[in-house]
Order: structure tokens, then C-alpha cells, then sequence
């Protein structure tokens, strides 16, 4: 099925339905990669897919046109699920021209060493295809060095590679025609963000800076993973939001346990969470997925930190879990750490010098217990939770 945006743009891409994971990234909705053909005296497309999902791509782009046609191929993105299919597309199309940041020719010449016809541009370039004309915005570190968006300027549109994206596969292709317009994408929306560009916020900040004094509008925005935003004021304002650190009055209780003494020390401080009034949430490392524990973390404004020791050490999935955290540099969150322990008891000490690293607020020296917590240490740990939340994130 042809998929028009505006007069003369299509969708060209193809869905990824079982992809599961992406980098450690759970996807649990699978994925698109999204291509777009543009129809003009110079037919360009806006970006490839993955190399295995070419001949669906070009399969949609032959409902539309005889691929060889192409005249311009743009290259917003070097990474392998956007470029993987530029090989086998330029040795069939054989474009006059392949556009691309700086970066973007030195990323794709080391990784496929083709003597392609590359034309590199910059931010303010322009590129017209005839009828329609292109803007380019490098976007560098966001989320790679290479990235750059191109924007179509008579329809006010934005193809904006990587950022704004999520990976959700569905027979739909915007946003507006899921049945519960936005919240139901919203999460895949969030997860995208807090996995993949939460480090880049300042950038992001900057990016966003930097349309409003270019006095760029956007009526559309066209990402290279999920939906196509016909409406995409929501989108630029939850962008805005986690891009400024902006927490809510939410606190998490993220932890792991051998013979649920951590387990109890854990659901006492989520009571207490929960006696201020804030919105609490408990999640055990083995049950939830770091990727899905991240997404909450984003607007989060309390971390609580829960591991037995083991072998005089954190316990693995927390190590695991940390490692993890601490690439995505959350900012603007008030951290605590607890467990316990039967000999040594350094799992907290050793956390948190973790929250330290991360230049998160460590804001209580840690709670610990040797053995099995008794009722007065459920009690303390659950008044713990409650001070902890009240002096945190009451003001939020």
C-alpha cells in the first residue's frame, strides 16, 4: 500500500515485526526503519534500511516509481539500521549524487570503502529537487557524530533520523490514527528518548535553540524509527521537557535480592514513598527490564538503590544495571542506596560511590541490615522512605 505524507512524498520503509531487542534495548513492539521518496525533476530518497529489509523497501518504492529513477540519495544517519541498505541501492539506482554531513561521507566511506558520488553539506545547505527544495540541519551526537536532519521547506517538513523516533511496528503509519492518540505511543515515545538520546539533552536543548532562531515550523515530522507526527506540537514539548531534566513527584525503588531481605527492606521504603504521597514504584531487576526501569527513571526525581552483598560486591544485576544507568547520565535526581548483608556489608558503600560517578544527589549515607530485617528496621526503612520523598520531591 502507497503511503503519501504530502503531494508527492511517500513512506518507503519497511517493518521490522519481530525485533525483540536493539542494543540491549528491549522491543518488545518491534520496529520501523523508516525511508522516504520524494517525486520531483530530481527523485530523491530520504535515508535506506536495514540491508536484509532492502527488498521490501525497494518493492515500495517500485509501486511508486521504477527504482532506477532515483536521481539523489540523502544520508541523515551512518548507523547500520538507516545505511545498511546503501550498497545494494546505489549499485541498482546508480544516483547522480549521495548527500551526506561531513562526517556522514567519512562514516559510510569506513564502513563500505565504495567510491560513491558523495556531496557532503552542512547546516543552512540547500539542495533543490526542482518543485521542492531541502534544508539541512547537522545534528551532531544526536545521536551519532555524523547525524543530520533535512528539511522539506514548501510542506514545512522534517525528516528527522533518529531524534523523535520509536520503535513500535504497526500497520499504521501516523501517529493520529492509533486508537488512543497520543498516550498509547507515548510510552514508545519515552523509551526511545530515556535509552537512546537521554545523555544528549543539552545538545537537544541547543538543537531546539537553534530552530527557533532559524525560524523553522514544522507541520510534520518524519523519523526514521515509528510513526510520522501529523500533529507535532506534543512531541517538540515532551522533547523540551526531558531535555530540561524536568522530574515529577515520582520516586523509584530499583533493587534485587538473595533471600528477600533486600526484598523486605525494598517494599518497606516503597510504603513509606507511598505515606507521602508521591508516586511510588517497585521494581525488582530479574523482573523488569533495564530498558523499561530506564523509561521511569527519565522523569523520575528519587532513585533508591537496594543490593545484598555478595562476595564483598554489589550484587550482578545491579552492577549490571548501573553500568547500564550510568552511560545515559540522568541528571537532576536525588539518589539513596540500601541492603543487606550478612559478613562484610559493602554493597551500599560501593553503590554508592556509583551515584557519585553518575553526579546523581546522594542524599542519605545508605540504609543496611545484617540478615533478616526485624520489625523495628521494616519500621525505620519505611519512615526512611517517607523523609526521603518529603524532603525530595514534595516541592517538585
Amino acid at each position: 500500500m502507497v503511503v503519501e505524507l504530502v503531494p508527492k512524498v511517500y513512506w518507503v520503509g519497511a517493518i521490522d515485526w519481530t525485533l525483540r531487542d536493539f542494543h540491549g534495548y528491549l522491543t518488545e513492539a518491534g520496529t520501523t526503519y523508516n525511508a522516504y521518496l520524494i517525486l520531483d525533476e530530481h527523485i530523491t530518497l530520504i535515508d535506506t534500511v536495514k540491508a536484509e529489509l532492502v527488498p521490501e523497501m525497494m518493492a515500495r518504492v517500485a509501486e511508486i516509481v521504477p527504482p532506477e529513477k532515483i536521481s539523489y540519495i540523502v544520508s541523515n544517519h551512518v548507523e547500520m539500521d538507516h545505511s545498511g541498505g546503501l550498497p545494494e541501492v546505489i549499485a541498482r539506482v546508480r544516483p547522480e549524487k549521495v548527500f551526506c554531513s561531513p562526517l556522514g561521507k567519512a562514516g559510510l566511506s569506513r564502513h563500505f570503502k565504495q567510491d560513491w558520488p558523495f556531496v557532503e553539506v552542512k547546516t543552512g545547505s540547500d539542495l533543490s529537487l526542482g518543485r521542492y527544495n531541502l534544508t539541512f540541519l547537522e545534528t551532531p551526537m544526536l545521536h551519532w557524530p555524523d547525524s543530520m536532519m533535512t528539511y522539506l521547506k514548501e510542506e514545512q517538513l522534517l525528516f528527522s533520523s533518529d531524534a523523535f523516533g520509536a520503535h513500535l511496528a504497526s500497520s499504521e503509519r501516523f501517529d493520529d490514527q492509533l486508537p488512543d492518540y497520543p498516550p498509547d505511543y507515548f510510552h514508545q515515545l519515552k523509551k526511545y528518548y530515556a535509552n537512546i538520546l537521554m545523555p544528549f539533552g543539552t545538545l537537544i536543548t541547543q538543537l531546539l535553540e537553534k530552530v527557533a532562531q532559524l525560524g523553522l515550523a514544522f507541520k510534520m515530522i518524519a523519523p526514521d524509527h515509528g510513526l510520522i507526527y501529523r500533529n507535532p506540537a506534543w512531541v517538540l514539548e515532551a522533547y523540551r521537557k526531558w531535555a530540561a531534566g524536568e522530574v515529577e513527584p515520582k520516586a523509584l525503588v530499583i533493587y534485587d535480592t538473595m533471600w528477600h531481605s533486600t526484598e523486605m527492606m525494598a517494599e518497606a521504603l516503597t510504603q513509606g514513598l507511598m505515606d507521602a504521597g508521591v508516586e511510588a514504584q517497585l521494581h525488582h531487576l530479574r523482573r523488569t527490564h533495564y530498558s523499561d526501569i530506564v523509561t521511569e527513571v527519565l522523569d523520575a526525581g528519587l532513585l533508591l538503590f537496594g543490593s545484598p552483598t555478595l562476595n564483598n560486591g554489589i550484587f550482578p544485576t545491579m552492577a549490571q544495571f548501573l553500568t547500564y544507568l550510568k552511560g545515559l547520565r540522568p541528571k537532576g535526581k536525588a539518589a539513596a542506596a540500601f541492603g543487606s548483608f550478612g559478613w562484610s556489608g559493602e554493597a551500599v558503600k560501593l553503590i554508592n560511590q556509583e551515584l557519585e560517578a553518575m553526579k546523581l544527589k546522594v542524599v542519605h549515607e545508605g540504609l543496611r541490615c545484617k540478615y533478616i530485617p526485624d520489625p523495628q528496621e521494616l519500621d525505620a526503612a519505611r519512615s526512611l522512605g517517607e523523609k526521603l520523598a518529603r524532603e525530595n520531591l514534595k516541592g517538585k
